[in-house]
């Protein structure tokens, strides 16, 4: 008699758990599914700070025109720093980032720009030594 509570009491937690684990398996699946939506704050609260990424702005003629330099000075851009990132200016910088090992995007990366010895510029550091 004992040996039968017993089984009954083991069949009814292990059918339990796999309720369970099927349940959250499917709660799992739903939430990946679906993206977040963003919510606007509450009234009364602050919106979330805003992070790095999107702080980041494109780069000004200038600065583009300053890596365009940097890759005609090494001899990998052929025309005349414009100021607009070209396709000229995609194909250096990909031949550049290839001769310095670096994976050929030709996108302007930081490991490029230091590279090119002009690191990355941000609004409140200091100038370079």
């Amino acid at each position: 008699m004992r040996f039968v509570q017993i089984a009954v009491l083991l069949s009814v937690l292990c059918s339990f758990a796999g309720v369970a684990a099927t349940k959250s398996a499917k709660t799992t699946q739903k939430s990946k599914a679906k993206s977040p939506a963003k919510k606007a704050p509450a009234k009364g609260k602050k919106a979330p700070a805003a992070t790095w990424r999107t702080r980041q702005q494109s780069p000004t003629p200038d600065r583009y025109r300053e890596i365009q330099q940097a890759l005609a000075t090494r001899g990998y851009l052929k025309n005349e720093p414009t100021g607009v990132w070209d396709a000229a200016s995609v194909t250096a910088m990909q031949q550049f980032q290839q001769d310095q090992k670096l994976t050929p995007t030709g996108k302007i990366t930081a490991p490029a720009l230091i590279a090119l010895g002009l690191g990355a510029k941000s609004a409140g550091a200091p100038p370079a030594q």
